[in-house]
C-alpha cells in the first residue's frame, strides 16, 4: 500500500487530504509541522510527502532540505502547497515534484498524486 505523509498545520486541510486519500486506497500519515513529519518519515518511510510551505516549528522548505540530507528520505517525491505564487515559493524551496496553489481542487490534486506515485513506482 502506498504511504502518503500529509504535513499541514491547518488541520482542516490535513484532514480533508487524509480522508480523500484514504478513500482512494492510500495509507495516510498526518503531521502538524515539519519536525514531526521528519520524525514520522524516518519511522514509516512514505512513498510521497505533501507539505504546506508555511508552518510553525519547521516549515515545508526546511523539511524538504532536512529530508534531502537523509539518505533514506532524499528520493521521496515532495509536493509543496502554498497560497503564495509559485515564483515566491521557488525562492525558498526547489526540487519538488509538484506545486499546488491553495485553495486547490481536491480531485484534480488526487489525479496528480496518482501520476507522481505511478511514475515513481515504475522508475
Amino acid at each position: 500500500m502506498t504511504v502518503v505523509l500529509v504535513v499541514d498545520d491547518e488541520m482542516g486541510v490535513a484532514n480533508l487530504l487524509s480522508d480523500v486519500l484514504s478513500d482512494e486506497g492510500y495509507h495516510v500519515i498526518v503531521a502538524p509541522n515539519g519536525r514531526e513529519a521528519l520524525r514520522r518519515a524516518g519511522e514509516q518511510h512514505p512513498d510521497l510527502v505533501i507539505s504546506d510551505l508555511m508552518m510553525p516549528v519547521m516549515d515545508g522548505a526546511q523539511l524538504k532540505k532536512a529530508m534531502e540530507a537523509e539518505p533514506d528520505l532524499k528520493d521521496i517525491p515532495f509536493i509543496i502547497m502554498s497560497s503564495m505564487p509559485e515564483a515566491t515559493v521557488l525562492e525558498q524551496c526547489a526540487g519538488y515534484a509538484l506545486f499546488v496553489r491553495k485553495p486547490f481542487q481536491i480531485y484534480g490534486l488526487i489525479d496528480q498524486i496518482k501520476n507522481i506515485v505511478d511514475s515513481n513506482s515504475s522508475a
